[in-house]
């Protein structure tokens, strides 16, 4: 399993094109426009800008986003290209009042890995949304995990409360047999893709392991980080 929360400036840029951003500008000269390489500011801006939308779609009502990094002592501190630590993107309404917390999470799939962005929702310490950001499944199969109304129902309230230490999750978020669900935080795999879903549940699994522990005591810091205007992108 690939936990995926390290700083994006770290990682191979998987949203270095239009094709992943949704847009194509030649003034900073995309891949996919004309055939010339794109800047490396040009990269980083426009995966910066896709993974803000996605985690905009993925917190639900959240109109703005910042991304923070937490570094080895356990501090929150605003982003910045070559940071060491690991991510998470805090989302906002409005009003500035703090909705959630996105991170990544990934884990190898049948044909190669499944990358997700999903969100956490304090209220309910639960993971209350997925997208797929990456998968190289068998097509009509993989698919299924991003296309199939019961499978994204499981991430409509997914359990994902820290035990009493607050050192990791009280239950493994896992994957199990279609029709067999019977905990809050177990995922209802999809039938045919198994072992698609299994990866999807491993990742969120590696990556709130991680990623909450160290969150959790810091989101009354991350809620002051907006104004009642909004929070800045």
């Amino acid at each position: 399993m690939r936990y995926r929360g390290r700083n994006p400036h770290e990682q191979q840029n998987k949203y270095g094109d239009d094709r992943h951003a949704g847009v194509c500008d030649r003034a900073v000269r995309f891949p996919d426009c004309d055939g010339v390489p794109a800047t490396k500011p040009a990269i980083e801006e426009n995966k910066r800008l896709a993974i803000q939308q996605t985690v905009l779609e993925v917190i639900k009502g959240a109109t703005a986003a910042r991304h923070f990094v937490i570094n080895g002592q356990g501090e929150l501190l605003e982003a910045a290209p070559g940071m060491k630590g690991v991510n998470v993107y805090a989302g906002y309404d409005a009003q500035g009042k703090l909705l959630g917390v996105a991170a990544e999470g990934g884990a190898q799939g049948y044909s190669g890995s499944v990358d997700a962005i999903y969100a956490y929702t304090p209220a309910c310490e639960c993971i209350t949304g997925v997208k797929v950001i990456k998968q190289t499944e068998t097509p009509g199969l993989g698919d299924k995990t991003i296309t199939d109304k019961n499978f994204v129902a499981n991430f409509e309230h997914l359990e994902a409360k820290l035990d009493t230490a607050g050192k990791a999750l009280a239950n493994a978020i896992v994957a199990v047999k279609h029709g067999s669900k019977q905990h809050p935080w177990e995922i209802d795999a999809i039938s045919g893709a198994t072992i698609s879903s299994k990866a999807i549940a491993k990742g969120l699994n590696g990556s709130a392991q991680e990623v909450l522990p160290k969150v959790v005591p810091l989101l009354s810091t991350l809620a002051s980080k907006a104004t009642r205007e909004g929070a800045k992108p």
